[in-house]
């Protein structure tokens, strides 16, 4: 090749590899190469939005060119804890990790494809890294400016193959510990006044990964029935997971968590029994305060389920001198294949996107067919269609008609469920009834609810009907709750402020989560609000970009004439939406059907 055609130059390179690429294979091949390539699909996203370019994939290896360290060690981060938890959700155990590498060097790019010297340190500093870690070279670690939120432990100088000098190796923090410390921390009155525990995902001792979902529903269950209890603080489901099917040292999650008592435990099914452990644990002695086992056929596991609820608030009850006046029992049907179906299809839901979220109502359609008075189930296909008409997908048929017909139908059977409530509301903010809608949040307060993805869904409600005080303070709440929060809480956070005209807030909140398409778009207008026009026309290419691909995947025809969609409908007034539409032209949007 002529030298003229090589392009030589000083870059940050990143090479990621997958962990065990043989054993997976072994698993089942078809299986593990298409989840292999996902996760390069997805890795090179988060790479491209944080302006980095992924070269190329070699087998179960890819590379990537920055310009920035900076950029590279967020993609890195982003994308490890992205992936940590969409991996929980897997139904089975073939699960692509990724050591990641980050190196400063000189590299000859040519037809895309990168050669040099940093491609090879990269790759030595990758293989230092445990699974789903990260190394970087000393001189990547002092490019990046201290005042982001990356923590970095100095592993010392190492001998590298091929190197004739010893290179400094530094460990960053994943997404999970690191992202999180980036994020506003909230604090509410009265915290310390209520004792505050943590369930663990139970862990799947069936020895049938399949049975995966069984064990996180029954822990899933008991979170919320713990919810109910005003006389605790209760850390909500996506905090807790994110341990799940690690070896953790009580204490340090308990610290992590901001919690007192922690339970644990096992789910253990065969044919129609099933075996529950469960033990709560003082996390500042470590010591076993309560315990239990229960083998009981699967008909009775909803009995076991209020029995675990009652035994651990009536032990936290009698540490602290005080009585049990409330219940849990609450058995939310007779058909244990129902319950099945259900688990399954909050998985599927879930993984938010089209085909998913079809996916996801069939399986509560089968719920239904099982136990025709089967309220979550009712409230759980309401949500498919009221998420698949808001977020423009269209893929189903009069979404906001049947979104009403089954959030209604659930409280038919089940008048106190908090999140059917919710679902309900949206279905009438869909339809523009909104003192109907303001009605049911109201009801959903009266409730008390206790469960931090109640609270932040409900504040997203009043966020949506102008009550922002309320919707603010509903979802700083849930944050408190849920220490290792979804980016969605702050999300529909930053979407506050901005309506509230809190745009550095809403600046800062939407700038440390991972996005979707409205997040870009409300960070856009926020960046255009402040003067800060060529990040706002950065967050505005990234909002049309996402927003299309999002629209495309759902089978909308014309994705740039739709770009704002139904969007327009969680808005009360016009003078409301008009001062979104305003911050995005301000950031450079054109026409793009708003009329």
């Amino acid at each position: 090749m002529d030298k003229d055609q090589l392009s030589r130059k000083l870059a940050v390179i990143l090479h990621a590899d997958v962990v065990a690429s043989t054993k997976l294979v072994r698993h089942d091949e078809t299986i593990a190469h298409q989840r292999i390539r996902d996760a390069f699909q997805r890795f090179a996203e988060t790479i491209k939005a944080h302006d980095g370019v992924a070269r190329e994939i070699r087998g179960d290896a890819l590379i990537a060119e920055f310009s920035r360290a900076s950029d590279a060690v967020a993609a890195a981060i982003e994308f490890q804890g992205a992936n940590e938890v969409y991996l929980q959700e897997l139904p089975d155990q073939i699960h692509p990790v990724l050591r990641i590498g980050i190196a400063m060097g000189e590299v000859i790019v040519a037809d895309n494809t990168v050669t040099g010297e940093g491609i090879v340190l990269a790759q030595r500093l990758e293989q230092l890294a445990e699974p789903g870690g990260i190394r970087l070279q000393g001189a990547v670690y002092e490019t990046v400016p201290r005042r982001l939120p990356f923590e970095f432990e100095n592993l010392g100088e190492r001998e590298l193959k091929g190197f004739d000098e010893p290179v400094r190796v530094y460990a960053v923090e994943q997404q999970s510990q690191a992202h999180a410390q980036a994020r506003p921390k909230v604090t509410t009155a009265g915290y310390a006044d209520k004792p505050s525990i943590a369930l663990l995902p139970l862990g799947n001792m069936s020895g049938d990964p399949e049975q995966e979902f069984f064990s996180d529903g029954i822990t899933e269950d008991i979170i919320t029935e713990l919810s109910r209890f005003s006389m605790l603080n209760v850390i909500a489901r996506h905090s807790s997971f994110a341990f799940k099917g690690k070896d953790v040292d009580i204490k340090e999650v308990a610290a992590k968590l901001g919690v007192q008592y922690l339970v644990e435990g096992s789910v253990r099914r065969a044919g129609n029994q099933a075996r529950i452990t469960a033990q709560l644990v003082d996390a500042e002695s470590g010591k076993q305060i309560w315990g239990e086992r229960y083998d009981r056929e699967l008909d009775d596991i909803f009995a076991v389920q209020d029995e675990v609820t009652r035994a651990i608030v009536a032990t936290i009850a009698a540490q602290l001198g005080k009585t049990v006046s409330e219940k849990a029992a609450r058995k939310p049907t007779n058909s244990i294949k129902s319950y099945e179906y259900l688990l399954q299809a909050n998985r599927q839901y879930y993984r938010f996107n089209p085909d998913d979220n079809i996916a996801a109502a069939r399986l509560y359609r089968k719920a239904i067919e099982r136990d025709p008075q089967f309220s979550r189930a009712y409230a759980g296909l309401a949500n498919t269609y009221t998420t698949d008409y808001f977020l423009g997908w269209l893929r189903t048929e009069k979404p906001l008609h049947n979104a009403l017909e089954y959030s209604q139908k659930a409280l038919e059977f089940d008048n106190h469920d908090a999140l059917a409530r919710i679902i309900l509301a949206w279905a009438l903010i869909g339809k523009g009834r909104w003192e109907e809608a303001e009605k049911e949040l109201d009801r959903v307060l009266t409730m008390k609810p206790g469960e931090a993805d109640i609270l932040a869904e409900a504040g997203n409600g009043f966020k949506a009907v102008g009550r922002l005080d309320v919707g603010i303070a509903l979802l700083e709440e849930a944050i408190r709750l849920n220490p290792l929060f979804p980016d969605t809480y702050q999300r529909w956070l930053g979407q506050a402020y901005y309506r509230a005209g809190r745009y550095q807030e809403a600046i800062d909140t939407l700038r440390v989560v991972r996005m979707d398409g409205w997040g870009y778009g409300v960070l856009a207008a926020s960046l255009a609000r402040v003067g800060q026009l060529e990040h706002a026309r950065d967050a505005l290419n990234k909002f049309i970009a996402q927003r299309q691909k999002e629209l495309e995947s759902g089978g909308v025809a014309d994705a740039t004439a739709d770009l704002l969609g139904n969007y327009r409908d969680n808005f009360r007034t016009e003078a409301d939406w008009q001062h979104l539409l305003e911050g995005l032209h301000m950031a450079g949007l054109g026409c793009h059907g708003d009329g």
